[in-house]
C-alpha cells in the first residue's frame, strides 16, 4: 500500500544551478535529494540553510545533510538525504564535491494561515483579498464600519496600504516615518497606537474570520522624512555617490529652464508656459541641445586636463624616468575616472604612458616628439568621452520629450497644463533643500560635502531595466540619461551590501519590519522588483522571526518568468499578484484562469512519492489592483460581475480592490484621493453616497461568488476546465476528483458597453455532462431608478443606477436565465444536459452544481473502495460494495502471490512476436502506434509518460474515452490463457465492470489507477520470488531483475528440448490441443523484439552469457538448472548449438557457446546452495553420437558430468566436421568453406583454437551480405585462431574441474590426447598450467619494444594491451584493440599480471568505453565505423549491409565485463584506485539506470551507435545487456 506522506524527490546534477526555477512545497512534506546520473558514485555533500531541529533559521548558516542508504550496500544509487519541512520560508541548498560548489537552488515552503477562534486552516487557494487605501479609512474609531463592507461581501483577507505617517505628497507609498502610525487616524483626545491596530486585526481574525496584510516599502522614504535629513547617508547623495554629480547638474539646469519657461522668458523663441503642440516640444529639443548642454559641458567631468597631464609627462621624461616592462600599444592608455567627479579631474596611468611613448634619444626634440604623441592620445581619449556624452545627451532629450508628451499632450495623460514650479518641465531627480541661486553658484555646492550630502536622488522605475541591477549605482547612467520615471516625493534608499554599510538605515527598517510582522499576518512587498534583493531577504528573515507563518505577496514587473522566480525563490514569496484587467478580451481572461491554477478535469492520480517539478508562482488573481484604472473606464459597468465570476472560479487566491464592487467609475489615486470609503448600512433603502449595502453595485453577486470560491478551494475542487463558448461567454468548470462533483460558472462578459454596442440575443446552446443538482446562483447586472452619478466630495461613491438581480440555490426549472434543459445520453452511463438560455444578457452569470448520474456515482464510489488497497488516496468518496464479485472480496495481493514468474512474464510482458506465436498480438492504438508489450508493461510505459504531464489529449487517452476496446483487451487476453493468469484477468474484468459505468472523461484516470495498483502489486510479487540480493537491493537492482521476468518465459510452443523424464521438479502443463501433459520450462529470449519467438528465440551463446545475471543472481535456480540441462542434451561434436532451434534445427557453428555453457555450470555450482548436485542430474541426450538422429527424451540419459567430459574430450581430440545441410538452405550468405567447423586445443600452449577465414565462431559473428560491396560470404570478424575470451573461459573451466577432481566431486582427472601416435592423459592440472604459462607471453603486447615474446612487432600499433586473438589467419587481427579481453580477466583473473591488466584496462577505458557500451573496435583502427545501418546497401565494403556490426558500434554486454574486471584489479592496485573505480562504475551504471527508466521497453539495448546514439537496428532490450549490469551490481 502506498504511503500517504507526500514526498518529493529532487535529482541533483553536476553544475546545475536551479535558482531561476521555482520549487513550491507545503509544510509536512518531505524533500529528498538524490544524486542524478552525473553525480552517481561521486563524493557529494548537500548543504542547506533549513534549520536543524531546535535551531533558529539563519540564511547564512548551512549544515550538511546526512545521507541515508536504504540498502546499506556499496551500490547506493537509492541513497538520499532529506528535509522534513515544518516551517515556512525560502530555503537554499547547494552541494559540493572536492570542496567545490557543484550546484544550487532554492525551495519555497508555504505558510499555514489560520482564522477563527478555533484557528482553522485557511488554504492559500481559499484567499479572497480586498485592498483598502489606509488613508481613505478615516479616523480609526470608524474603521470597522468601512471594513465591514469587506466582511459582508465575503472577503477573508484585507490588504491595507501602509498605515504609517505619510509624506508631503500624501501618496500612500511615500512614508515620512516608517515607525509611527499615521496621526490622521487619531482624534482629539485619543491617540491611537500600533497596539490598537493589532487588537482590531486580531478581532477580525477571530470574529470575522478575516486575515490582514499590509505593504512594506523598503526602497524609498518620503523626501520630507525627518530621519533622512538627519541621516543623509541613507540616501544616494553627492558625497557617497559622486558619480551622480553630472546628473545632478543636469537636473538643476532643467529646473532653471522650468523657472525661465514659467516666467515666459522663452515665449519669444516659440516656447510659452502652456505647451500644447509638437512644434513647441521641438523648441525644447533645440534649447536643450543648443543652449543647456553646451552651457553645462557634462563631458568635462569625464575628461583629462591635457595641459596638466602633458606637463607632468614632460617632467617625468626630463627627470630620466624609465619604462618598466614591455612597450605598450597606445590603445592601452585609457582614462582613469576621477572618483570625486571634478571637471577635467580624470587622469591616465603614467607608467603605461612611459611604456608607450618612448623617446628615441635624450635630446629635447625627442622628448617633445613623445609629448606631442602623448598629447594626441589624450585628445583622442577626451574626444571619445565627449562622443559618449553626446550619446547620453541624445537619449536624455528623447526621454525628456517623451515624458512631456505624455504629461502635457497625450489624450490618456494627466494634461498638466502650464509649466510651473509645482508642475515643472520634468520631475526633479534630486532634492535641493536650499534657497534659489544661480546655476554656477549651485555647481560650486557640489564639491562642498556639508551641503552636497543633502542633494538626495529620488526613486522611481526604469522601463525594461534589469531589476537585479542598481540603477543608482556607479555603473549605471540612468540619471544622466534621464531614463528614470521618477517619484519626486520619495528618496531612494542606499543600503550598501550589509548592515555595517549603513547601520542606521538597516536598524530603522528592521524595527519597521518587526512592527509590521507583529500586527499583520502578511506583507505585500511594494515595488518588489526595485528593492535590493539582499535587503528584502534580510528584512523578510526578520519578519519571519516575529511571525513564522508570514504570508508574502508581491507584484513583479520584470517581464520574465525566470527573473520573477529569482525574487520568488530568494524571498519566499507565496503569491504573485496577477490581474484580470490585463486581459484584452474574455478569451484571454479565461486563459489566465487556466494558467494560474488547477489541473485538467479527469487528471491522473499522482503518486505520493514523485519527482519535484518546477511550478509557476502561486497567483493572487485580482479582478483589478488598487493602483490601476477602474475597469468601467475601459470596459463597461456590466462587465464587473461576469469578470469577477471568471476570476472567482480560478483555482488560486483571488482578490479585488475596495470600490470595484461599488462600481466606482474612475481610478482612485493613491496620491491625490483624500475622500473616505463608504460605510456598511444594512438598513439603507435608497442609494446615498455615504453608505452601501448588499444592493449597492455588485456586492450581492460578489458575496455569493466569494463564498463559492472559498468552498471550491476548501472542498478540493482542484480541477479546472475553461470553455470559450463564444466571443463573450466563458464557462469555467471546477471539478472535485474525489466526489466528482462539478461547479460550472457561465459568464457573459461585457467588454463593450451593451447600451451602445450590439450583442446577439442568440446564445449558443451549452452541453453540461452530468446531472444538474441545482443552480447555485444566477445573477444579472441590471439598471434601477436612481439619481445620476455625481462624484461626492467627501466619500468615494459608485454608480447608483446599477445593482445585481441575484437568486441563489434554486432548481433548474426556477431559473430565469435558462429557457429549457433537455437530457441526452452520450453513453450508457453518461448523461449530458443541454441548456438553452433566454436571459443570459451581457453582465450575467449562472453557476450550476453538477453531479454524476446516480449509477455512475455509485460505480465511482465502489471503484474507489476497491482501490484503497493500493493507496489511501481513494478513501475520500468511496462507497462499500455490497454485491461485490467474489474475486473482488480477496485482496489483489493474494491473487498475485499465487503467480509464478513465468505467469508474470505473460501478465506483464510479451512482445508482439511472442504474442503472435500464441495467436494474439499487441494492442494497436489508432493514430499512434502499437504498444511495446501485450502485458501490463506495454500500457504502463505509455502511462508513465502521460501521467506526470496530465496529457489527457494523448491518443492513448482518446482511445480509452472512445470505447472499451483496450479495457476488454487487458482482461480478455489473460482470461483466455487459463490458470493463475485467468484469475488476474477475472479480477480486471470485475474492476472494469465498474469502470465501464462511469463517464468516459474519467476512464483514463481510473483505468490508470487500476493498472498502477495491480502493476505495483505484481512487481512486489515478482521480487518476493527472487533472491535476497534482489529483495533487499536498490531500485536499480529490482528493475534490472525484472529483465529476468521479461526475457524468461514459455509460450504456446516451448522453445527448449524436452528434459529427461527422470529429472525432478520439472514444470508440466496440459496441452490444450493434444490434451496431453507436456513440459513447459521457461526459456531465455536473446532480445526483444527481434530474438523473441520461433527458432530465433534461443541462442546458446546469448543464453549462457545471460544466465548468471538473469537467473542465478536473481535466485531463479530451477529455471537455470533446466536451461543448462536442456542445452546439455543437444551437445554434438563437443559443441553447444549457436541457434538452438528446439534442438532439431540446431546449428553447431559457434566455438564459444560451449565454453559459456561450462562457465554457467561452474557458476551454478558456486552460487546455488548444494549446486554441485547438478553434475549428477540426468541429461536426456538428443544426439548420443555425433551422427545419430534426434532421440526422444529419456531414450539415452547421462549424468551431466559425462556430457561435460565429452565436450572437453572432443576439443582435446580435435573437432572437424561439416555442418549438416550445408548450403543456401541454412545460410544464404555463407561460402562453402565457411560450413567447415574446426576446433581443438594447441598442445604447446593449451589454448583452444578454431575457425577459418570464412566463418565466424565467436559472438562477433557478422557475415557479409552485400553483392554490391563484394563482401557477401566474407565474415567481418572471423576471429579464428585462439580468441582471448574463449581462452579465458577454457582456463576457468579447466581450473574448476581440476579443483572438483581434487575434491573427488568430478570423476575424471583429465583428458585422453594423442602424443607421438600414442594415447596419453593430459590432466586438468597440466592443461591449467600450460595455459597459465603461455597466456601473458602470447597475448600481452608489451611496452618493451624488444620483447622476445613478440613474434610480429611489425603489426603492433598499441602497446600495453592484450591481443584480441592469437594465431589468426590474418595476423594483424590479433593486434586489434577490442573489448573481449576483460571477459578473460573476469573468469580467469589469475592469467593476468595485475600491473599489465590495469594498464590495458585504462587504455580500454580511454579508447573503447562509451556512455552505455563498449566500442567493438579501436577508433584508431582504419576500418572503425561507429554507426550501424543494416539497411544500407552500397559499394562500401566496410559498411554495406551492416558489415561494421562489430567494427565500432557500442555493445552493452562487454561493458559489464569491463567494469567487473576494473573492480577486481583495482582492489589489487591501491585504495585510491579502487575508490576511483567505484565512482566510475556507479557513474556508468547511472546512465544505464537513466536509460532503463526512460525506455518504454524497460530494458537495456543490444547496442548503440557511437557515443551512445540510438541505433534503430538494435534490439530494444537484450538479455545479456541486462544480465551483465546485474552482475556488476552483484560484484559491487
Amino acid at each position: 500500500m502506498e504511503h500517504s506522506k507526500q514526498v518529493r524527490v529532487l535529482l541533483l546534477n553536476d553544475m546545475e544551478k536551479l535558482d531561476k526555477r521555482l520549487f513550491r512545497l507545503e509544510q509536512g512534506f518531505e524533500l529528498q535529494f538524490r544524486l542524478g546520473p552525473t553525480l552517481q558514485g561521486k563524493d557529494v555533500t548537500v548543504y542547506s540553510n533549513y534549520p536543524l531541529p531546535g535551531n533558529v533559521y539563519d540564511r547564512q548558516t548551512f549544515h550538511p545533510l546526512q545521507w541515508h542508504n536504504p540498502t546499506g550496500r556499496e551500490e547506493d544509487s537509492d541513497k538520499f538525504c532529506k528535509l522534513d519541512l515544518k516551517i515556512a520560508g525560502s530555503f537554499q541548498y547547494h552541494f559540493m564535491q572536492c570542496e567545490q560548489k557543484s550546484g544550487e537552488g532554492y525551495i519555497v515552503v508555504d505558510p499555514v494561515l489560520r482564522v477563527g477562534a478555533d484557528n482553522r486552516v485557511l488554504p492559500l487557494d481559499c484567499i479572497i483579498l480586498q485592498t483598502y487605501l489606509a488613508k481613505c479609512l478615516g479616523p480609526f474609531h470608524e474603521w470597522e464600519d468601512s471594513l465591514k463592507v469587506a466582511k459582508e461581501s465575503g472577503y477573508n483577507m484585507l490588504h491595507f496600504t501602509p498605515l504609517q505617517t505619510l509624506g508631503e505628497s500624501r501618496s500612500c507609498y511615500s512614508l515620512a516615518d516608517q515607525l509611527q502610525l499615521n496621526p490622521d487616524f487619531s482624534r482629539p483626545g485619543k491617540v491611537y497606537s500600533w497596539d490598537d491596530v493589532g487588537k482590531l486585526v486580531e478581532k477580525m481574525r477571530k470574529e470575522w474570520n478575516m486575515l490582514s496584510i499590509t505593504d512594506v516599502v523598503y526602497n524609498h522614504t518620503a523626501a520630507n522624512s525627518k530621519w533622512i535629513q538627519q541621516h543623509p547617508e541613507c540616501g544616494y547623495n553627492l558625497v557617497n555617490s559622486p558619480h551622480l554629480k553630472p546628473a545632478w547638474l543636469l537636473d538643476r539646469a532643467l529646473w532653471h529652464l522650468t523657472c525661465d519657461v514659467a516666467e515666459g522668458k522663452y515665449a519669444a523663441r516659440g516656447l510659452p508656459a502652456l505647451i500644447e503642440t509638437d512644434q513647441q516640444l521641438n523648441s525644447i529639443r533645440g534649447i536643450l541641445s543648443e543652449e543647456i548642454y553646451p552651457r553645462i559641458k557634462l563631458w568635462e567631468f569625464y575628461q583629462v586636463d591635457v595641459d596638466k597631464a602633458v606637463k607632468l609627462f614632460r617632467a617625468l621624461l626630463t627627470s630620466g624616468a624609465q619604462k618598466k616592462g614591455n612597450k605598450c600599444d597606445p590603445k592601452h592608455l585609457i582614462t582613469i575616472q576621477d572618483p570625486e567627479y571634478k571637471r577635467f579631474g580624470c587622469s591616465v596611468d603614467m607608467d603605461t604612458a612611459l611604456n608607450t611613448f618612448i623617446p628615441q634619444g635624450n635630446d629635447p626634440s625627442a622628448v617633445e616628439e613623445c609629448c606631442t604623441w602623448f598629447c594626441k592620445r589624450l585628445e583622442e581619449l577626451n574626444t571619445e568621452k565627449h562622443r559618449q556624452m553626446d550619446f547620453h545627451h541624445e537619449q536624455a532629450i528623447n526621454c525628456i520629450l517623451g515624458t512631456m508628451t505624455y504629461e502635457r499632450l497625450a489624450g490618456h495623460g494627466p494634461k498638466l497644463g502650464l509649466v510651473t514650479k509645482k508642475d515643472p518641465i520634468v520631475t526633479r531627480y534630486f532634492t535641493f533643500p536650499f534657497k534659489a541661486m544661480s546655476l554656477s553658484e549651485e555647481e560650486a555646492m557640489m564639491h562642498q560635502p556639508e551641503k552636497a550630502c543633502y542633494f538626495l536622488a529620488h526613486n522611481g522605475w526604469v522601463m525594461g531595466d534589469d531589476p537585479l541591477r542598481n540603477f543608482a549605482g556607479p555603473d549605471s547612467n540612468v540619471y544622466v540619461r534621464r531614463e528614470l520615471i521618477c517619484w519626486g516625493d520619495s528618496v531612494k534608499l542606499r543600503y550598501g551590501d550589509k548592515p555595517s554599510d549603513c547601520p542606521y538605515l538597516w536598524d530603522h527598517m528592521k524595527r519597521y519590519t518587526e512592527i509590521t510582522a507583529k500586527h499583520f499576518h502578511g506583507v505585500r512587498l511594494d515595488n518588489c522588483h526595485s528593492t535590493p534583493i539582499h535587503v528584502a531577504e534580510y528584512l523578510l528573515d526578520v519578519a519571519r522571526k516575529v511571525r513564522p507563518d508570514l504570508y508574502v505577496v508581491a507584484e513583479l514587473f520584470t517581464g520574465s518568468e525566470e527573473l520573477d522566480n529569482v525574487f520568488v525563490t530568494r524571498l519566499g514569496i507565496n503569491s504573485l499578484i496577477r490581474e484580470a484587467m490585463s486581459a484584452y478580451n474574455s478569451h484571454e481572461e479565461g486563459r489566465l484562469v487556466y494558467r494560474f491554477g488547477g489541473e485538467p478535469v479527469g487528471s491522473f492520480v499522482q503518486p505520493s512519492l514523485r519527482p519535484l517539478v518546477p511550478s509557476i508562482a502561486h497567483a493572487l488573481f485580482m479582478d483589478v489592483t488598487h493602483d490601476n484604472e477602474s475597469p468601467i473606464a475601459h470596459r463597461s459597468a456590466y462587465d464587473s460581475l461576469p469578470s469577477s465570476a471568471i476570476v472567482s472560479m480560478a483555482c488560486c487566491a483571488t482578490g479585488s480592490t475596495r470600490c470595484y464592487d461599488e462600481l466606482v467609475p474612475h481610478q482612485i489615486s493613491v496620491v491625490s484621493e483624500e475622500r473616505f470609503y463608504t460605510k456598511w448600512n444594512p438598513k439603507l433603502n435608497t442609494p446615498n453616497p455615504r453608505d452601501v449595502n448588499s444592493q449597492s453595485g455588485i456586492i450581492a453577486g460578489k458575496k455569493a461568488l466569494n463564498k463559492l470560491h472559498q468552498e471550491l478551494a476548501a472542498c478540493g475542487f482542484l480541477q479546472v476546465y475553461v470553455d470559450q463558448v463564444d466571443e463573450d461567454i466563458v464557462a469555467v468548470t471546477r471539478h472535485c476528483p474525489h466526489t466528482h462533483q462539478s461547479v460550472v460558472a457561465v459568464s457573459r462578459t461585457a467588454f463593450r458597453d451593451p447600451k451602445i454596442c450590439f450583442y446577439s440575443k442568440e446564445v449558443p446552446q451549452m452541453c453540461i455532462p452530468g446531472k444538474i443538482e441545482e443552480v447555485i446562483l444566477e445573477a444579472r447586472t441590471v439598471e434601477r431608478k436612481a439619481e445620476p452619478y455625481c462624484k461626492d466630495e467627501k466619500f468615494i461613491n459608485g454608480l447608483p443606477q446599477y445593482t445585481v438581480e441575484i437568486r441563489e440555490h434554486i432548481q433548474l426549472k426556477e431559473s430565469k436565465i435558462v429557457k429549457q434543459a433537455g437530457v441526452t445520453t452520450k453513453g450508457p452511463n453518461e448523461f449530458v444536459q443541454e441548456i438553452d438560455f433566454e436571459n443570459l444578457t451581457p453582465g450575467s452569470v449562472i453557476v450550476f452544481r453538477v453531479s454524476l448520474d446516480p449509477k455512475a456515482q455509485e460505480s465511482v464510489g465502489i471503484l474507489r473502495s476497491h482501490l484503497i488497497q493500493f493507496t489511501p488516496h481513494f478513501t475520500s468518496g468511496s462507497l462499500p460494495d455490497d454485491q461485490a464479485h467474489p474475486i473482488l472480496k480477496v485482496p489483489f495481493a493474494s491473487i498475485a502471490a499465487k503467480l509464478s514468474l513465468a505467469d508474470l512474464n505473460q501478465i506483464l510482458y510479451r512482445c508482439d512476436a511472442e504474442e503472435q506465436e500464441d495467436g494474439g498480438g499487441c494492442y494497436n492504438i489508432p493514430n499512434w502506434t502499437p504498444l511495446k508489450y501485450a502485458g501490463l508493461q506495454g500500457l504502463i510505459s505509455v502511462m508513465m509518460d502521460i501521467r506526470p504531464k496530465n496529457d489527457l489529449g494523448h491518443p492513448f487517452c482518446d482511445n480509452l474515452r472512445c470505447g472499451d476496446w483496450m479495457i476488454d483487451y487487458v482482461s480478455n487476453r489473460l482470461i483466455a490463457r487459463g490458470g493463475p493468469c485467468a484469475e488476474v484477468g477475472k479480477w480486471f474484468e470485475a474492476m472494469f465492470s465498474y469502470l465501464k459505468q462511469i463517464p468516459r472523461y474519467l476512464i483514463p484516470c481510473y483505468f490508470d489507477a487500476i493498472l498502477v495498483g495491480a502493476y505495483t502489486t505484481l512487481l512486489d510479487a515478482a521480487w518476493k520470488q527472487m533472491s535476497s540480493f534482489v529483495q533487499n537491493g536498490s531500485t536499480l537492482i529490482k528493475h534490472l531483475a525484472l529483465g529476468s521476468v521479461q526475457m524468461c518465459g514459455v509460450g504456446k510452443f516451448p522453445a527448449l528440448p524436452v528434459l529427461s523424464p527422470a529429472l525432478q521438479d520439472v514444470p508440466y502443463r496440459l496441452n490444450t490441443i493434444t490434451q496431453e501433459k507436456e513440459q513447459c520450462c521457461p526459456s531465455l529470449a536473446a532480445g526483444l523484439p527481434h530474438f523473441s519467438s520461433g527458432i530465433f528465440r534461443c541462442w546458446g551463446r546469448d543464453t549462457f552469457i545471460s544466465l548468471r545475471g538473469l537467473l542465478l543472481v536473481s535466485g531463479r535456480h530451477l529455471e537455470a538448472r533446466n536451461i543448462i540441462l536442456a542445452f546439455a542434451g543437444t551437445l554434438r561434436h563437443g559443441l553447444i548449438p549457436n541457434l538452438l532451434g528446439q534442438g532439431t534445427f540446431a546449428r553447431y557453428n559457434c566455438r564459444d557457446a560451449v565454453w559459456w555453457w561450462l562457465q554457467c555450470v561452474q557458476d551454478y555450482c558456486s552460487i546455488v546452495p548444494n549446486g554441485s548436485a547438478i553434475l549428477q542430474c540426468p541429461v536426456s541426450r538428443m544426439y548420443p553420437t555425433d551422427d545419430s538422429i534426434a532421440q526422444p527424451a529419456g531414450q539415452v540419459d547421462q549424468p551431466l558430468y559425462e556430457v561435460i567430459q565429452e565436450a572437453l574430450q572432443h576439443h582435446a581430440g580435435g573437432i572437424n566436421f561439416r555442418e549438416r545441410n550445408a548450403g543456401q538452405q541454412i545460410d544464404r550468405n555463407m561460402r562453402d568453406e565457411g560450413f567447415n567447423i574446426v576446433a581443438g586445443v594447441d598442445p604447446e600452449t593449451g589454448f583452444v583454437f578454431g575457425g577459418n577465414r570464412l566463418n565466424c565462431g565467436t559472438w562477433m559473428d557478422k557475415m557479409g551480405e552485400s553483392e554490391k560491396a563484394r563482401n557477401k560470404g566474407i565474415p567481418a570478424t572471423p576471429r579464428d585462431g585462439s580468441a582471448v575470451e574463449i581462452v579465458g573461459l577454457c582456463k576457468s573451466t579447466v581450473r574448476w574441474l581440476k579443483d572438483l577432481s581434487e575434491k573427488k566431486l568430478y570423476p575424471y582427472k583429465g583428458l585422453t590426447v594423442k602424443k607421438d601416435g600414442k594415447e596419453v592423459t593430459m590432466t586438468f592440472s597440466e592443461w591449467n598450467q600450460r595455459i597459465q604459462d603461455n597466456f601473458e607471453k602470447k597475448f600481452f603486447v608489451s611496452e618493451n619494444i624488444s620483447d622476445p615474446n613478440e613474434q610480429r612487432p611489425d603489426l603492433v600499433h598499441k602497446r600495453g594491451i592484450y591481443k584480441d586473438s592469437f594465431g589468426a589467419s590474418s595476423p594483424w587481427c590479433d593486434y586489434q584493440l577490442r573489448p573481449n579481453f576483460p571477459v578473460a580477466m573476469v573468469v580467469a583473473p589469475e592469467l593476468f599480471t595485475p600491473k599489465n591488466a590495469w594498464k590495458a584496462l585504462e587504455i580500454a577505458e580511454k579508447k573503447l568505453m562509451g556512455p552505455l557500451g563498449m566500442k567493438t573496435l579501436d577508433p584508431d583502427d582504419m576500418v572503425y565505423c561507429g554507426v550501424y545501418d543494416n539497411a544500407l546497401d552500397n559499394d562500401n565494403y566496410n559498411l554495406s549491409k551492416g558489415f561494421n556490426y562489430h567494427q565500432g558500434p557500442e555493445w552493452l554486454w562487454p561493458i559489464g565485463y569491463f567494469l567487473r574486471a576494473k573492480l577486481h584489479f583495482a582492489k589489487l592496485m591501491d585504495q585510491e584506485s579502487y575508490q576511483k573505480t567505484v565512482v566510475l562504475v556507479k557513474n556508468v551504471l547511472s546512465r544505464h539506470y537513466t536509460h532503463l527508466e526512460r525506455s518504454s521497453w524497460k530494458g537495456l539495448p543490444e547496442l548503440t551507435n557511437e557515443n551512445g546514439q540510438y541505433c534503430p537496428f538494435s534490439c530494444e532490450t537484450q538479455a545479456w545487456s541486462i544480465s551483465v549490469i546485474l552482475e556488476v551490481l552483484y560484484d559491487l
